[in-house]
């Protein structure tokens, strides 16, 4: 029983491990179209 509730555990903290980068990179994908945006208005 101890040893589901652990698996369950290490999935579940795996994913929001993965959902945190995601997230990061997809913040770092938003911020460069914004400065080149800006680099070619200026």
């Amino acid at each position: 029983m101890v040893r589901k509730y652990l698996a369950l555990a290490l999935v579940a903290s795996s994913l929001l491990v993965t959902a945190c980068n995601t997230v990061k990179g997809a913040g770092r994908d938003v911020e460069s179209v914004g400065q080149a945006g800006s680099e070619v208005i200026n």
